[in-house]
């Protein structure tokens, strides 16, 4: 048990610091003020960090923490009432469902997504590697794979056209199971 709770609570931190991202995007589209939202992000953190010992490894994290946002937020409209500038909660509430439905559509696009460019040849994938990940320029990645830079426009093109059909089929296949 001492083990345990040392790895679970390794688990949780990777998982916050994984979607802060997420989190501080989902309270700012409650919200709709960044410095309002990171004061709610940071309440969220806070909560999460509470609730540490009811976080369930075996289940998705980002449901979980952005039900505590969605709570924080409705707080946080409840206690500033007066700003008439803020959301009032059932408006919060019912953008909240629809976020939550997106993000995780998302996350089985970036799933979808990560399958597919592993399908992609060894110099296609270099190629999106160069260009989206290590963020070169077209020249850039043209010098270092001895193409011009027209050819590597028109191939990045036609990667990015064959991973969105790539994605749109797992999606779709998703959708069936």
């Amino acid at each position: 048990m001492a083990s345990e709770l040392p790895r679970q609570s390794e688990q949780f931190v990777r998982q916050l610091t994984e979607s802060q991202n997420r989190i501080y995007g989902y309270v700012y589209s409650l919200l709709g003020d960044h410095s309002r939202s990171a004061d709610v992000v940071q309440e969220v953190n806070l909560v999460l960090w509470r609730k540490i010992g009811e976080f369930d490894s075996s289940r998705p994290f980002l449901p979980w923490a952005f039900a505590i946002a969605r709570m924080q937020v409705l707080a946080h409209l409840r206690d500033s009432k007066r700003d008439r500038l803020l959301l009032d909660a059932e408006l919060a509430e019912s953008l909240s469902s629809q976020i939550e439905t997106a993000s995780a559509q998302f996350d089985s696009m970036h799933t979808a997504l990560r399958s597919c460019l592993h399908e992609l040849t060894p110099k296609n994938r270099e190629l999106v590697e160069l260009r989206y990940f290590r963020h070169r320029s077209i020249s850039q990645v043209a010098e270092s794979s001895g193409r011009s830079a027209g050819a590597v426009k028109v191939a990045l093109l036609r990667i990015r056209q064959s991973l969105a059909d790539c994605v749109r089929t797992r999606a779709a296949a998703e959708g069936t199971r």
